[in-house]
């Protein structure tokens, strides 16, 4: 029986020599395989009250919405700064060679509402933290994050848990 890992092609040296990237791509084409991966990034949670999903740009958009249609409730974009058209906050963070932004409409999560942030990838965390620290600025009560890959050598998933995040992943992969 194959596995949410066995619908992930690796290609080397993408998007630079010596990175092995985890192509999510061929997983959402799929239908199995993307039934099973929305499946068991469902189970975690079944009982477990959550308002909104919320999907980091752009995979996120994803799992996130099939997730948030699995569940019947609202969905909400993190996305890179000047995409979003109505009044945002936003958060910078640090990426492998300089910085970015990434933004939330200001009305998008009410203060207290539960969410479930949803990613395709857990590597060094930046992206996921600074989605983090905008929910923390609404005044939203995270009950998890959830990806369906970690690279756990990049330190990701310990920085989310330092922040005392509950993290989720169906796979990991060793190296970057």
């Amino acid at each position: 029986m194959k596995s949410v890992k066995d619908y992930i092609r690796t290609i080397p040296d993408f998007p630079h020599e010596g990175i092995m990237f985890r192509d999510v791509t061929t997983l959402f084409a799929d239908p199995r395989g993307f039934r099973m991966a929305i499946d068991q990034m469902l189970h975690p949670y079944a009982g477990i009250k959550i308002d909104k999903v919320v999907g980091l740009e752009a995979r996120g958009f994803i799992m996130g919405g099939a997730i948030a249609h699995q569940l019947s409730i609202g969905f909400v974009p993190i996305r890179k700064k000047g995409k979003l058209p109505g009044k945002t906050i936003s958060q910078d963070y640090k990426l492998e060679y300089g910085e970015a932004t990434m933004e939330i409409h200001d009305d998008a999560i009410k203060a207290g509402e539960r969410v479930l942030v949803v990613d395709d990838l857990l590597a060094t965390g930046g992206t996921a933290e600074a989605g983090i620290k905008l929910l923390r600025k609404l005044k939203a009560e995270i009950a998890s994050t959830s990806f369906i890959i970690d690279l756990p050598d990049l330190g990701g998933r310990r920085r989310l848990e330092a922040m005392g995040m509950d993290v989720q992943a169906l796979c990991s992969f060793e190296g970057s």
